[in-house]
């Protein structure tokens, strides 16, 4: 399979920072709201125990950034890739229940943006090439807290007595698994296909584009869940 650009989300800092930046609470520091705030998140929660000094990193850029000035969009396409490249480190030891429960929000996280527009989807998913969108304005506060739960729960597993150990086996299975969908999405769109190898040729193709992704993870998640999870884990550790 030729490598692809994967599109996988951390959108939970989007609702960290459109939370706090909106509060207008006069009796509390910068710093005791933001606290407040990532205090009834369950990922932010996590990140602070299992990683404390890339929270204390996060934490101090955001208030940095904060008191510079800059939009909250800046902030959070700032901070997100270092939440989600911790993400992506522990789907790869998350058991399979909880690596496809990831995903299955991811996609209706993806979905639920698109119905606002397609240039929203794009941006959602591919931040690094038109700049990103804060998702909280578009989707319900109920999803989020289904986002950060999955996640909160994906990431505990991943290091929990039931993490899992991808073996060479499972890797050979993934490459054969993915094949049949590669197949189906190249008959299926041609060569827009291509723009999975590379984001931004979708740009002016945004429903095409999101279309792709949507079809391509749905499909995996027809798969069996212990091959799904394969299919995920793998694609991901191939996109690094």
């Amino acid at each position: 399979m030729k490598k692809w650009h994967i599109a996988v989300l951390a959108g939970v800092i989007a609702f960290v920072a459109f939370f706090w930046l909106a509060s207008r609470s006069s009796s509390k520091t910068e710093d005791q709201k933001f606290d407040e705030i990532v205090g009834t998140m369950p990922t932010y929660q996590v990140l602070k125990e299992q990683d404390p000094q890339l929270w204390q990193q996060i934490r101090q850029r955001a208030l940095t950034m904060q008191k510079e000035g800059k939009k909250e969009q800046e902030i959070v396409d700032e901070i997100q890739p270092q939440v989600l490249n911790l993400q992506m480190k522990r789907l790869q030891t998350a058991p399979d229940e909880n690596v496809v429960a990831y995903m299955k929000i991811n996609m209706e996280q993806t979905a639920a943006v698109q119905k606002s527009s397609d240039d929203d989807c794009y941006r959602f998913l591919f931040p690094e090439v038109k700049g990103g969108i804060n998702p909280v304005r578009i989707v319900s506060q109920e999803m989020f807290n289904r986002r950060m739960e999955t996640d909160a729960a994906m990431m505990r597993a991943a290091v929990g007595p039931n993490k899992h150990t991808v073996t060479p086996q499972e890797r050979r299975d993934a490459q054969q698994d993915i094949q049949p969908i590669a197949q189906a999405l190249s008959q299926k769109y041609g060569a827009d296909l291509s723009i999975m190898s590379d984001p931004r040729t979708g740009v002016g193709k945004e429903k095409i584009t999101c279309n792709i992704v949507q079809d391509l993870w749905n499909n995996v998640l027809k798969l069996p869940q212990d091959k799904a999870a394969g299919v995920i884990r793998f694609a991901i550790d191939s996109a690094k």
